[in-house]
């Protein structure tokens, strides 16, 4: 018995022993400390799940406090656009906490499969370690799930609330255009009233503050003032030294073109209303920070830098597109009076819109009543509604016969009536109330519509740069030309890159500019280009266009170095060792294979796309190779066997059924074979492996050249193979050994057949050298009289057909039939001549 126990502890120690070896690798997966006992004691650990969880309750508290917020701001627009960025990003937080976990659950799960279940009842018991880890695995496996259900539960609570801010702001939008105020006597009683005392306390405001900054704040102010003015004239002097030709109009061009006009007009008005736009921000920001400007004054200066900038803009606008003093810069069919008359009326309404946006802020800032902004708005809306209906009734249009200074003619009907039926809507509408609607209207009318002119101006300019041979007559163009001596396809080229470039600036600038017009706020944008960028959802796939871009731009840089890799290979190491030219091919072109794989493979790793979701890609290809691509794929295996096992490489002469030629190039799919006409024969890889290839230069550049000699009955042949290898000794290119030697090959049927054969080290001489030797061949068989016969051949004629022969070749054919007992010798050659003048006959 004591043996039998004994017996007992050593087998269990062994698979103890075992066991532990075994799951090593599992307690180092599970990156957590060891059990404190094996006992069933409840592990004290820091687990990955565990830290979730305590963010997870980081994150609800952060939401109630959200919630808290959004009830306590549901009348504030501002304070709901920094609570709805703030639920975003709680939102984004949430699913990463989810995400992240994954990868642990996944390890889990793996492990629990090696493990397995535990034994049965019946079954031999498992080692306790085994029970401990899967005890273990499985609570983190719970928790982790439960962790996973409160971040999903959690996600969706923030979705909700992030829906409810946004309904929320919507109807504050529509509750402001839509509010109703009364319109009646006594409130523009009330108004003035404010109105009054509002510019008593404002004026007083105004010189205390001015006071006080002229005294304590002098030394500030001036540097803000420098600064902002230096950064304006930075900006304006780089964009005239960048776009000097396109900001200014030159007078002495009498008939501009169409180009010319559009780029112009869009890049005056564009640059310049950024010059001033750099000033303005750029002085309210550096007055702000050197604390020159008081909290009551701030608003009231920031309104003013605005209603100059919107001036300045509308007044660029107008210059660019209407030209009221130079009709040949003019883009519209205006004529001179209506291009002054409409350019008036629209600065006229920039400037009653900025001077309410000004007075309403300055309203705000004294603490004026609303009744004060309320008449103020319904004035500036009655003057817009005025000046529209005012401009239906000219007569702006370009006069027929196309002179400008004519008298011009009467809207289109329907310009016309939509000018008089906005107007009297503005009218009507603030009238009856609505004032904030009809500000707004108003507002859009003269800004957004601005915004839009100068975007479809960018926009025409672009598409008259990117025309097709329109590029090349700017002053960019021939600037580029000079300095990097590009050709007309160059330029042109170029020229629709500068037109894509103009759509990009058109659009870019112009959209964010009308989505800040109709209310929404720079975090509202910035959340949008955040989720562009970041998130975009095609279904259930969520794509990344800032990780596409970085996955392009990563293989871009990739694929350069793999090319400067191949460069600096060939031209340095391979070419200074004299490695063959074949060689440096085949490393060349693998070189530049692996290089595109790993760049392709980074740039999909970069892009955030996952490489597992290939599998199913690859295996709907698996049957199209089956059928439509199989010859794709044999072409690329035999391009890569050709670069391996070099059959040929490039510089060969080959012949391939019907083409002989260099080998040129061997690609992925075929290998280019140039013959020696100069002509590109393109032969697929397959063939190339499965059909039969014929290499004048596979192990060496030698090789055998003939040259056939054929001479009369009268020549000596010991006399002709003596000459030819005479001749053939004196050519330096020909190998001597293998010597050269002369074939007497036959009895022809009118000449004696040699062959010259010889050898030379460079097969590429051989049409060289047999050209040579064919003309002193001739030179030297006329020298020694030895005759090259021609052709020759015997007519028979039968009397009894008797043909009816002209009377000359008949009387010669009876001389012929008189002296048939001549000799054969004297008698050929008039039988020849019989022959060929009865053939001519």
């Amino acid at each position: 018995m004591r043996l039998r126990s004994i017996l007992l502890r050593t087998i269990l120690l062994v698979t103890l022993t075992l066991a532990g070896a075994h799951f090593e690798s599992a307690a180092a997966l599970a990156q957590e400390p060891q059990l404190q006992s094996a006992a069933g004691e409840t592990p004290l650990v820091d687990t990955p799940s565990a830290q979730a969880a305590k963010e997870i309750d980081k994150a609800k508290v952060q939401l109630g406090s959200l919630q808290d917020s959004v009830k306590e701001n549901a009348d504030n627009d501002d304070a709901l656009v920094g609570l709805a960025a703030k639920a975003d990003e709680l939102s984004r937080a949430v699913i990463a906490i989810s995400v992240n976990l994954r990868p642990r659950f996944d390890q889990i799960k793996n492990r629990l499969t090696e493990i397995g279940e535990p034994p049965k009842d019946g079954q031999p018991p498992e080692a306790q370690i085994v029970t401990d880890e899967r005890n273990a695995l499985g609570a983190e496996r719970a928790q982790i799930n439960a962790v996973t259900g409160d971040a999903e539960n959690l996600s969706i609570a923030v979705t909700k609330l992030v829906n409810e801010i946004i309904a929320m702001r919507r109807q504050l939008f529509a509750d402001t255009l839509f509010r109703r105020t009364e319109i009646s006597v006594s409130v523009l009683d009330d108004a003035a009233s404010a109105f009054v005392h509002e510019v008593r306390e404002f004026s007083h405001a105004l010189a205390s503050w001015a006071s006080f900054v002229w005294k304590f704040k002098r030394f500030p102010l001036f540097a803000a003032i420098f600064l902002s003015l230096a950064s304006a004239l930075i900006l304006l002097s780089g964009s005239y030294r960048l776009f000097g030709s396109y900001l200014r109009r030159d007078e002495a061009v009498e008939n501009p073109s169409y180009i010319g006009r559009l780029s112009i007009a869009f890049w005056s008005t564009l640059i310049r209303t950024l010059a001033l736009a750099v000033l303005l921000v750029t002085s309210f920001f550096f007055l702000n920070s050197f604390n020159v400007l008081r909290p009551d004054i701030a608003p009231v200066i920031g309104a003013l830098f605005g209603t100059i900038g919107l001036v300045y803009f509308v007044g660029r606008f107008v210059n660019a597109i209407f030209a009221p003093r130079e009709p040949h810069w003019r883009l519209v069919k205006l004529s001179n009076l209506g291009a002054r008359s409409i350019g008036y009326c629209l600065s006229a309404m920039a400037v009653v819109n900025g001077l309410d946006y000004l007075f309403g802020t300055v309203s705000e800032a004294m603490g004026s009543p609303l009744v004060l902004t309320v008449v103020r708005s319904l004035i500036a809306a009655l003057i817009i509604g005025i000046i529209l209906i005012a401009v239906s009734f000219s007569k702006p249009m370009l006069a027929r016969n196309g002179d400008p200074d004519a008298p011009g003619r009467h809207w289109p009907r329907g310009m016309a009536i939509i000018l008089r039926v906005v107007g009297a809507a503005l009218i009507v509408t603030a009238l009856a109330g609505y004032v904030g609607l009809a500000r707004f209207v108003a507002t859009q009318l003269i800004i957004t519509g601005a915004v839009v002119a100068t975007m479809y101006v960018g926009l025409l300019s672009g598409k008259a740069i990117s025309r097709q041979e329109s590029f090349g007559d700017t002053f960019f163009a021939r600037f580029l030309t000079r300095r990097f001596n590009l050709g007309p396809v160059a330029i042109d080229q170029v020229g629709l890159l500068v037109g894509l470039a103009i759509y990009a600036v058109a659009l870019f600038v112009g959209i964010p500019l009308i989505l800040l017009l109709w209310g929404f706020h720079v975090q509202d944008l910035q959340l949008i280009a955040f989720r562009l960028f970041t998130e975009v959802k095609l279904g259930g796939i969520s794509i990344s266009l800032l990780g596409i871009c970085t996955g392009i731009l990563l293989f871009a840089g990739v694929y350069l170095l793999t090319r400067w890799l191949q460069r600096w290979l060939d031209g340095n190491v391979m070419a200074r060792s004299h490695v063959d030219l074949g060689v440096r091919n085949s490393v060349k072109t693998g070189i530049g294979y692996l290089g595109v794989g790993i760049a392709a493979i980074i740039g999909v790793s970069a892009a955030g796309i996952d490489l597992s979701s290939f599998a199913l890609v690859a295996s709907a290809l698996s049957v199209g190779i089956g059928f439509g691509l199989q010859n794709i794929v044999s072409n690329f295996v035999s391009g890569l066997i050709l670069l391996v096992e070099r059959p040929f490489k490039v510089g060969d002469h080959v012949v391939s059924g019907t083409a002989e030629g260099i080998v040129k190039r061997i690609s992925v799919r075929a290998t280019e074979i140039e013959t020696f006409r100069k002509q590109s024969i393109i032969v697929p890889n397959s063939e190339l492996i499965n059909g039969l290839v014929g290499n004048w230069t596979h192990r060496n550049k030698i090789g055998r050249s003939e040259i056939p000699v054929s001479v009369s009955y009268d020549a000596d042949p010991q006399k002709v193979m003596d000459i030819l290898l005479e001749l053939t000794a004196k050519v330096q290119l020909v190998m001597r050994n293998p010597e050269p030697h002369v074939e007497f090959l036959r009895f022809g049927p009118y000449s004696l057949d040699f062959e010259l054969r010889f050898f030379l080290a460079d097969m590429g001489d051989s049409m060289t050298v047999r050209n040579n030797l064919r003309i002193e061949i001739l030179k030297r068989f006329k020298a020694e009289g030895i005759e090259i016969p021609l052709p020759q051949s015997d007519l028979t004629i039968h009397r009894e057909a008797a043909p009816v022969l002209p009377h000359a070749v008949k009387e010669h054919v009876d001389d012929h039939e008189n002296s048939r007992n001549r000799p054969e010798e004297e008698d050929e050659r008039p039988v020849r001549q019989l022959r060929g003048r009865a053939a001519e006959s």
